[in-house]
C-alpha cells in the first residue's frame, strides 16, 4: 500500500466502532510517513485481504522522502533516490525496496460491556454489546501473519508487470558479497536473518515508533534502519546477491573496531550488533537508578522476579523480548575458621541478565551437554582471584557456581574455540562437538520453578574453519518456508542434506540458534505440524508476561521482601494502558514491596 495513497481499506474508529468489522483490520493514517493496521488480538488469521496489495507497499523512509520529512516528522529538502547508476555516484545504486504493510504494538480485542449483559439478563454464554477496544499486544504474533501474508503478497505479484515484488523462492536464500575478509559478518548475519522472529520485527512491525533518539548508547536509529533495509533485501529483493557495505558502514559508527576490512571474530560482532540494536531500540527512555540488593538464596524464585522488575525499568526491546534470559550466580565463602573448618556460611547470590552463553570447550567435551556441565561447574576462586567477602570483612577463598536460572525463547550458544595462553599466544580447540538438532531438553539444566518448559529446535549455525591465522565463517540455517536446510558461503547460497553435510557435529560449529518450542500446531489432519516459538513483549507494567510467570500452576509467588502478598494470575487480566493510568501495578506491588 502506497502510504501517500487512500487505503484500500475503511478507515473505523476504534472510539466509535461497537461490532466486530466485516475483515479484523484497522487502518489508521498517523502522519506523512506512516500508516499502522491493526486486527483484534489472538485473530488466529487475516481473512479477506489481497495477498499481492499487502506485498507493494513502500516504504516509510521513501514515503517520508516524497513528503518532504525525515523519519521523526521534520521537514528536510527533497533528496532523490536512484535505483539505478544514474545520479551523483554516492547515491548510485542505493535501491529502495517495497516495504511490508507494519503493524504496530496496538491491537483490538473484542469485549463485552457488563451492563448490558446484566440489563439484558442474557447468560449461557451469550454474549451482550460487543465493543472493540484497544490494547497494546502481548506478543508478536499478529506481525508474524502479517508478514507471511505480505510475502505471500510479493509472490503472486512477481509476473505483473505494474505489481513490484520479488518471487517467495528467494526469500531468505539471498547471499552476502565479501568485502574483503568480511565472512564473519556475513555468517552472522545470515544466523540472525533466519531468527524469523527478529526478522519478522524489522519486515512487519513499526519498528521506526521504538527509537530512542535521546539514548546516547545508540545510534538515533541509523544502526536499525540500516539492518532493517539489510533484511528487506535478504526476504523481499529480487536479487541472488547482495552488498552489505551500506550496513556496515553504519555498524562501524557504533563499533569501530570493525572498521576497514579485516578478519574479526564472528560473535564479537554478534555480540556489538544485538547490543546496539537494543540500544536503538530501548522502549526505556529514562532511566532510574537501581541498586541491587544481594540475596542469599533463600528465596531465588521471589529475588529473581524482583532482579528481572529491576532489569525492566531500564532496558526493554525487542533483543530483551527474543534473547535475554537470567542466570544465578551463588558465590560462598570458603574462608578457614579457628575451628579447622572453611567457611563463615555467607552466601551472595545475584541474578544477571543474559544476551547468549559462551560455553567453555575442552578436551573432555563430546557434547554440547557436556560444554554446558563444564559451565555450571563449581569454581575455586583463590589467590589473586579471592573474593571480598562481607561478613568476615575481607577477601577470602570462596567458591562460584553459575546456573540458569530463566531461558529465553531465542537461544544463542556461542562456543569458546579460541584461546590465549599464559604468554598471550591464541590457539583454536578443534575438538569435535555433538550439538542436537531438535528437541533439546534443558529441563534438568534450568534452576527455576517457573518458565516456559525448555524444549529447543536448531535453526541456524554460523561455522569457523582453519585454524587462528588463516580460516572462512560460513553458515547454514533453516529456511521458514520449505523448511530446508541452506548452506551460506558469502555469496552462494545452496540447498543442502544435513545428513550429508554432518549437521549436528563437527568441530567447525561456532555459534549455535536455537528457538523454544511452545506451541505445536497440526495440519492436515495432524500430518505436518508447524512449531510455534512465541515471544511475550517485556514490560515493567505487565508482569504476567514475564518468563517467570509463565508456568501451569502460577498461584502463588512469595517474596523475601514480601511475604503476606501472592499472585494469581487472574488479578492482572487488565491492559497495559490501564495500569499505566492508574499509576499501579498489582502483581508488580506484590512481589517487589
Amino acid at each position: 500500500i502506497d502510504p501517500i495513497q487512500p487505503s484500500p481499506w475503511p478507515s473505523w474508529s476504534s472510539q466509535s466502532y461497537e461490532v466486530a468489522p466485516p475483515a479484523p483490520v484497522h487502518c489508521s493514517r498517523l502522519d506523512d510517513s506512516t500508516i499502522k493496521y491493526h486486527y483484534p488480538f489472538d485473530s488466529p488469521i487475516i481473512p479477506s485481504i489481497d495477498h499481492s496489495i499487502m506485498g507493494i507497499c513502500l516504504s516509510n523512509e521513501r514515503a517520508a522522502t516524497q513528503r518532504g520529512r525525515d523519519d521523526r516528522g521534520r521537514r528536510r529538502p527533497p533528496e532523490r533516490q536512484w535505483s539505478d547508476d544514474r545520479g551523483p555516484p554516492q547515491s548510485r545504486n542505493a535501491r529502495v525496496l517495497a516495504s511490508l504493510a507494519r503493524v504496530g504494538s496496538r491491537v483490538f480485542r473484542q469485549s463485552v460491556v457488563q451492563h448490558d449483559i446484566n440489563a439484558s439478563g442474557i447468560t449461557n454464554g451469550n454474549h451482550g454489546n460487543h465493543r472493540l477496544k484497544e490494547h497494546r499486544a502481548s506478543t508478536y504474533e499478529h506481525v508474524h501473519q502479517m508478514v507471511n501474508i505480505g510475502i505471500d503478497g510479493c509472490h503472486e505479484a512477481k509476473n505483473d508487470p505494474k505489481k513490484r515484488g520479488s518471487s517467495r523462492e528467494l526469500s531468505g536464500r539471498v547471499g552476502l558479497a565479501n568485502l574483503g575478509n568480511t565472512c564473519f559478518m556475513n555468517s552472522s548475519l545470515q544466523c540472525l536473518s533466519n531468527t524469523i522472529p527478529l526478522t519478522d520485527y524489522f519486515l512487519g512491525y513499526d519498528f521506526r515508533g521504538e527509537i530512542n533518539h535521546d539514548n546516547f548508547l545508540g545510534t538515533k536509529g541509523e544502526l536499525v534502519k540500516s539492518y532493517a533495509e539489510l533484511t528487506k533485501h535478504l526476504w523481499l529483493g529480487a536479487d541472488g546477491v547482495f552488498s552489505p557495505s551500506g550496513f556496515k558502514g553504519k555498524l562501524a559508527r557504533f563499533a569501530p573496531q570493525f572498521e576497514g576490512f579485516e578478519q574479526h571474530d564472528a560473535q564479537e560482532l554478534l555480540a556489538f550488533l544485538l547490543d546496539g540494536i537494543h540500544e536503538d531500540l530501548n522502549r526505556v527512555r529514562s532511566k532510574p537508578y537501581i541498586e541491587d540488593k544481594d540475596c542469599d538464596g533463600t528465596n531465588d524464585e521471589g529475588d529473581a522476579i524482583t532482579a528481572w522488575s529491576h532489569y525492566l525499568q531500564r532496558n526493554a526491546s525487542i533483543i530483551v523480548d527474543l534473547f535475554q534470559g537470567q542466570l544465578r550466580n551463588t558465590m560462598t565463602c570458603r574462608n578457614k575458621q579457628s575451628d579447622g573448618s572453611f567457611g563463615c556460611g555467607h552466601v551472595n547470590v545475584k541474578f544477571d541478565p543474559f544476551m547468549y552463553l559462551s560455553l567453555p570447550v575442552s578436551d573432555e567435551c563430546n557434547s554440547l551437554d557436556d560444554c554446558l556441565d563444564l559451565f555450571c561447574e563449581v569454581e575455586l576462586l583463590e589467590g589473586d582471584d579471592r573474593w571480598y567477602c562481607e561478613k568476615c570483612k575481607r577477601h577470602v577463598d570462596a567458591t562460584k557456581k553459575i546456573d540458569l536460572f530463566m531461558l529465553p525463547p531465542i537461544l544463542i550458544i556461542h562456543l569458546k574455540r579460541f584461546k590465549f595462553s599464559a604468554s598471550g599466544q591464541k590457539s583454536k580447540i578443534d575438538r569435535s562437538i555433538c550439538y542436537p538438532m531438535s528437541d533439546w531438553n534443558l529441563s534438568k539444566a534450568k534452576k527455576s520453578e517457573g518458565g516456559i518448559y525448555p524444549l529447543y529446535d536448531l535453526y541456524a549455525v554460523s561455522h569457523h574453519r582453519g585454524n587462528v591465522g588463516f580460516g572462512h565463517y560460513t553458515a547454514h540455517a533453516k529456511n521458514r518456508f520449505d523448511g530446508d536446510w541452506y548452506h551460506f558461503n558469502d555469496s552462494q547460497c545452496n540447498r543442502i542434506d544435513p545428513s550429508k553435510e554432518q549437521l549436528g557435529s563437527g568441530s567447525s560449529a561456532y555459534c549455535l540458534f536455537y528457538n523454544r518450542v511452545e506451541r505445536v500446531t497440526h495440519c492436515n489432519g495432524g500430518g505436518a505440524c508447524e512449531k510455534k516459538t512465541v515471544i511475550r513483549r517485556q514490560s515493567i507494567t505487565r508482569p504476567e508476561l514475564w518468563p517467570h510467570m509463565q508456568r501451569a500452576k502460577a498461584t502463588e509467588w512469595k517474596s523475601s521482601r514480601s511475604d503476606n502478598y501472592a499472585y494469581s494470575g487472574d488479578e492482572l487480566d487488565v491492559g497495559e494502558d490501564e495500569m499505566e493510568e492508574n499509576g499501579y501495578n498489582p502483581g508488580l506491588r506484590r512481589i517487589t514491596e
